[in-house]
């Protein structure tokens, strides 16, 4: 029977997916879908407010790495206490969650449960599917991490497929607000599978700062904005710092009112199976006529600027 610890919140949807919750005995602050994980007890904490500003936030992480310390706070005491079998976490970014180099620090300091370690590292879809599969194979049931991937993989095409015939517009994906920085990773894929042409940020590459300056240059046709770790209600309430930038009134899709707000935290940010939702999330935004997907108001909503 696996004890498992979850340390990363896509993580914790990968297990549940593959019908392991019940074996969930731990996991992050962050790790809050499904909803009913939220019984387990929490094994980290954040070194930082996770309510400030855009820019504070920014400011309280840059310093902390300057002096090579970790965001986040593993509770050893807890993990004895629970005495997992299995651990997952990632090595992917040390901001966005808790780090290898974190749980390998803290497992150092009790032996008993001996517990295996899964670190996931996605920088494209293929790499999100190939963390499912690894986490599949270490709870030794690969055949049904294949098979969960090749239902994500049919849902992608179908969507990919209708959009390859459908007008293509520029699209202008930021995922934090100030500084500004554009999205990268897996992001510039969904947008290309969604139908819409990236103009910011390199699939498989890290997300790149960006100044306002350079995004006017481009003047995307709509503009999606994603926050890591922010969820609708929170990005609206940092919009004014990108809307008094006198740039802002220029652009194109503010122009038309094409500029969308997207829960980040909940899907974005987390390469799991729910990047299956964030494509479709696209797809409704890029071409509402053609893709109806039930997510308007919960997972995207427009941004009426005036």
């Amino acid at each position: 029977m696996h004890r498992i610890i979850s340390l990363i919140p896509s993580a914790t949807e990968i297990i549940c997916a593959l019908g392991f919750e019940d074996c969930l005995v731990g996991r992050s602050h962050e790790c809050d879908y499904p909803l009913s994980v939220q019984r387990l007890p929490v094994c980290t904490e954040p070194k930082i407010d996770t309510n400030a500003t855009s820019v504070e936030i920014d400011h309280r992480i840059k310093a902390i790495l300057e002096k090579a310390l970790s965001v986040y706070k593993v509770d050893v005491d807890k993990l004895k206490e629970l005495q997992p079998t299995l651990i997952v976490t990632q090595s992917q970014c040390e901001v966005c969650a808790v780090s290898l180099k974190d749980v390998e620090k803290a497992i150092c300091e009790f032996v008993e449960s001996k517990p295996h370690i899964v670190s996931l590292e996605s920088s494209t879809i293929a790499d999100i599917l190939k963390d499912i599969l690894n986490v599949s194979s270490a709870l030794d049931v690969p055949k049904r991490g294949k098979d969960f991937i090749r239902k994500m993989q049919l849902s992608m095409r179908y969507i990919e497929n209708k959009s390859r015939k459908l007008p293509k517009l520029t699209i202008g994906c930021i995922e934090w607000i100030e500084p500004l920085m554009a999205a990268g990773n897996w992001v510039p894929e969904l947008v290309e599978m969604a139908g819409g042409k990236n103009l910011f940020g390199t699939a498989g590459k890290h997300s790149p700062w960006i100044k306002l300056e350079e995004f006017m240059k481009e003047d995307p046709d709509l503009i999606v904005i994603m926050p890591c770790g922010f969820d609708i209600k929170k990005t609206l309430e940092e919009m004014q710092t990108l809307t008094k930038k006198k740039i802002w009134a220029k652009l194109k899709a503010v122009k038309n009112c094409n500029v969308y707000v997207v829960d980040g935290n909940q899907y974005f940010n987390r390469p799991g199976p729910r990047i299956v939702d964030s494509l479709k999330i696209l797809a409704e935004i890029f071409h509402p006529r053609e893709f109806n997907f039930g997510y308007a108001n919960k997972g995207w909503k427009k941004y009426i600027w005036s």
